[in-house]
């Protein structure tokens, strides 16, 4: 004997729902790399940059604005991710990055660390 098409219709519907369940959860169970923000100041402006969590673990201990002074120091410069106020893919307003730029140790006058209300973004 076979299943009724509403019995059928039933058992899809409920294994689609599943699915989808279980994957926007397997989703949501990845952690997004961290990113940490730095205000840096020089003579006429300033920049925010952010760096992954383990871009700043490679530099070193210390403080974190120390380490990136130490790195551009001992090398004179440092590529990074500059960041921007934007709108996120649902229209909400975010820190995201907006292009790699390289700091000078010539033009640094002061690093030091930023926090925002804002949701942040990683670099892809």
């Amino acid at each position: 004997m076979t299943a009724a098409p509403s019995a059928r219709r039933t058992v899809l519907f409920g294994a689609l729902a599943a699915a989808t369940l279980f994957s926007g959860s397997a989703r949501a169970m990845v952690p997004l790399p961290t990113v940490t923000l730095f205000k840096v100041v020089g003579p006429r402006d300033e920049i925010f940059i952010g760096l992954l969590t383990a871009e700043l673990q490679a530099l070193g201990g210390g403080s974190h604005a120390e380490a990136i002074s130490r790195k551009v120091a001992s090398e004179g410069q440092m590529t990074v991710w500059r960041y921007a106020v934007s709108r996120g893919p649902d229209g909400a307003l975010v820190m995201a990055p907006v292009a790699q730029v390289g700091i000078f140790a010539a033009g640094i006058m002061r690093i030091e660390p930023y926090s925002t209300s804002y949701a942040v973004l990683a670099p892809n």
